[in-house]
């Protein structure tokens, strides 16, 4: 029953955490691990800065999120400015607007009271009439019906315009607009302050940046002849081979094996730094692909005692007597000789192989392939990694042989090389 529960929740586990398996697998063959490397010459050391998956994914999302809030950020201001002129003249408008609107009521309140106190006087003057001719009074009773009407006149015209909807809408539209203007000036000095901020954010990453540069400039700075000496020594090896160092740079770059270490990717700076920073990255970056190479390269004896028997290229074959070609060379050896890897790689093939006898093929990668025949015995299995010095196989004379030895060749791309190239003394 413990058994079935156990079974139960771990498939239940597998099941619920598969899909972010599966986009963890996605991010890590997006942003591999990069590593980077300086080797100290004088002292011997070597020092490798590396930069896992999730650093640089982090990172990524940290710059991409910077970018997208410092675009959006950009748009608001601009956005924001002309809606901000534009409002600040509608208010501008408004208050002028308000301000004619409250002169006039300035006017009309003031004839009001004029007249109010003339009707008071005249109504005075008509309760004093007994001393006063006809005439007199008829003047006095017309005069009162006049500043009356323009009393009335003015007391509608007052009602109207405090009851007038265009008054109130104009009125409600400055406060409204008041309000806006101060909301969306508040918004600005937010996105002023934000925008500062992102600034300030992206000079620290600027900065950090920097810093991880300076100390490989620091560790590289006093030793940089000699870097350069050791690329010019590898150099001449590759151009000594036949081969073309460029590309075989560039794929030594990109290129990621257990035993050799990770892709390298070289850190980028800002363009306005000095100019050595990026001198130094170049020198690095080429120093990486060459340090790669060296160790990629199948360079070195695959016997410890070395005696070729049989040269690369056109020979009269052992068998038939007829000129052939020869694809590798052969070296003299006793049954049970110990052959070695002369490079890191992966075995590819280990078996039994028409016309080679006994083989281990080993693929050192960037095409390059190293190929053991006639032997006695593997010591290797197909998958295996191995790294320079490990035993892969005993000689023997199996396969189309004529005695004991080892038949070795070097393949770039599945075009054989003379091993000779290749081999030290």
């Amino acid at each position: 029953m413990i058994n079935f529960i156990t079974r139960y929740f771990t498939s239940l586990w597998a099941f619920i955490t598969s899909p972010f398996r599966a986009l963890w697998r996605l991010i890590v063959r997006i942003f591999p691990p990069r590593e980077f490397t300086v080797m100290d010459t004088p002292r011997g050391n070597v020092y490798t800065f590396r930069q896992s998956s999730f650093w640089r994914f982090t990172k990524f999302c940290g710059k991409l999120g910077l970018i997208i809030w410092a675009t959006w950020s950009t748009y608001v201001f601009v956005y924001h400015r002309p809606l901000l002129q534009k409002r600040t003249q509608e208010l501008a408008e408004a208050k002028s607007l308000h301000e004619r609107q409250m002169s006039d009521l300035q006017v009309y309140l003031k004839k009001y009271n004029e007249l109010a106190r003339d009707l008071n006087v005249i109504d005075d003057k008509i309760l004093n009439t007994k001393s006063l001719s006809t005439e007199k009074k008829e003047e006095l009773m017309n005069t009162r019906l006049k500043t009356w009407a323009e009393l009335d006149f003015l007391h509608t015209r007052l009602t109207e315009m405090f009851t007038n909807d265009e008054y109130s809408a104009e009125y409600t539209k400055l406060s409204e607009l008041s309000t806006e203007f101060e909301l969306t000036r508040a918004e600005n000095e937010a996105l002023k302050k934000k925008n500062a901020q992102l600034l300030e954010s992206m000079q620290e990453i600027v900065t950090a940046d920097t810093k991880i540069f300076d100390t490989v400039s620091n560790l590289a700075a006093d030793n940089i002849d000699s870097l350069r000496e050791n690329m010019k020594n590898i150099s001449s090896t590759i151009a000594s081979l036949g081969l073309t160092q460029t590309k075989l740079v560039q794929s030594a770059n990109k290129f990621s094996n257990p035993l050799v270490g990770a892709a390298f990717s070289p850190i980028e700076f800002d363009k306005n730094l000095d100019p050595k920073y990026q001198k130094l990255a170049d020198d690095l970056e080429l120093w990486n692909g060459l340090a790669k190479l060296d160790k990629i390269l199948p360079i070195g004896a695959p016997v410890e005692k070395m005696r070729i028997t049989s040269n690369f290229g056109t020979r009269n074959d052992p068998f038939t007597g007829k000129p052939s070609k020869h694809r590798g060379i052969d070296f003299a050896g006793k049954i049970g000789t110990e052959l070695m890897a002369v490079a890191p790689g992966r075995v590819v093939s280990a078996g039994e192989r028409v016309g080679y006898g006994t083989t281990v093929e080993i693929d050192h990668g960037l095409g390059f392939t190293t190929l053991y025949a006639h032997l006695s015995q593997i010591t290797v299995a197909r998958g295996d990694w191995v790294r320079p010095g490990t035993v892969v196989g005993l000689a023997g004379s199996t396969g189309r042989s004529t005695g004991p030895h080892l038949h070795y060749e070097i393949r770039y791309k599945g075009v054989p090389f003379d091993p000779v190239k290749f081999v030290k003394e």
